[in-house]
């Protein structure tokens, strides 16, 4: 069966718009979702996330799927980092490796995921299907993020018009190009 595991982003909830919108279009195609309710949200910690993540996923095939929104994105990358698996693939809302906009409290937050090296190499072999999805007024991800997810992982590059960071408060409930991509990704 095929699996999905959607992962919210910093401060975020599984019931949030978009994230609970997808789950349900997913659920009415056959689709096993899970929308993880991660740990200490409003302070991610990658050593929390990542094994929080590998022990909702247990064993990931080629019938595995992820979608992530922001932190949510670097939770998925840091999990592909460590498996040897081949899932089916990945799509990352927001995804970023650099930010800017936070205050100085959320600086201290993000520092260690922006500065913890990754390696893209060891991530590529988990899939060749990545997306990435980015607004072109997003406040935090800046549009110089793209590089990395297409250089990185020769990720599919999406860019959406006045999205903001994709939230509820952009008035962001529902982005169906991400069940466009994870549908023909699956296929």
């Amino acid at each position: 069966m095929k699996r999905v595991f959607i992962i919210h982003g910093w401060g975020g909830h599984p019931k949030e718009g978009w994230l609970a919108w997808l789950g349900k279009e997913l659920k009415a195609r056959g689709f096993e979702v899970s929308i993880l309710a991660m740990p200490d949200t409003d302070e991610p910690k990658i050593e929390k996330w990542v094994p929080f993540l590998a022990k909702q996923v247990k064993k990931a095939d080629k019938e595995t799927y992820f979608v992530g929104h922001s932190i949510g994105c670097q939770t998925i990358l840091r999990y592909l980092e460590t498996i040897n698996e081949k899932v089916g693939g990945a799509i990352f809302v927001a995804g970023w490796q650099t930010l800017t906009g936070l205050s100085a409290e959320e600086k201290l937050i993000a520092t260690p995921w922006e500065e913890t090296q990754m390696d893209f190499g060891k991530i590529k072999k988990a899939t060749k299907n990545f997306v990435a999805i980015f607004s072109d007024n997003d406040p935090y991800v800046p549009l110089t993020n793209i590089d990395i997810f297409r250089d990185g992982l020769g990720a599919k590059i999406i860019i959406e018009k006045k999205k903001g960071h994709f939230t509820e408060g952009d008035k962001v409930l529902e982005i169906p190009i991400v069940l466009k991509e994870l549908l023909k990704m699956s296929s």
